[in-house]
């Protein structure tokens, strides 16, 4: 899989979340949301996935309005472009009890504007306080190393 620059990412969704899968899918965007996107006025912070209907859609997804174009509601839902085999496979795993949809990143791919959506779990109170525990443990011997290395 090739590397794509994101345009904005979601790094709560990771800490907030047990990523269990991900899949690359395209957005339906209008021309004056696509180019406040390359201009980088997005965030994913707080956003979601649902299905509906028979269709996902993300939620909360904040585009700022372009400055030149028309004013639309820059939270409003957005839908995710999905081929058939996919969207029965999500939809089975998202009617599983406890698992949701987060957007983790959003990226260009060529000139299609793409999202990386993850099937998640969330992580209860007690799991984010032992990563922040790991994290920081793994901070202080770093340190350790570090200044061992320089002679300290």
């Amino acid at each position: 899989m090739s590397y794509f620059k994101p345009i904005a990412e979601n790094r709560k969704a990771r800490f907030d979340y047990n990523i269990l899968e991900t899949l690359k899918t395209g957005l339906v965007l209008n021309g004056s949301e696509v180019k406040s996107i390359r201009l980088g006025r997005v965030n994913l912070k707080d956003s979601f996935g649902r299905v509906e209907k028979g269709e996902v859609w993300i939620y909360g997804m904040h585009i700022s309005p372009y400055q030149k174009e028309e004013k639309l509601s820059p939270s409003r839902p957005r839908k995710v472009l999905l081929k058939k085999k996919e969207l029965v496979k999500l939809i089975g795993k998202v009617a599983e009890r406890g698992l949701t949809l987060v957007p983790l990143k959003l990226f260009f791919d060529g000139n299609w504007a793409k999202i990386e959506l993850g099937l998640a779990k969330a992580k209860r109170k007690y799991e984010k306080r032992e990563a922040l525990r790991r994290k920081a443990v793994k901070r202080e011997i770093e340190k350790a190393l570090k200044g061992k290395a320089y002679g300290r």
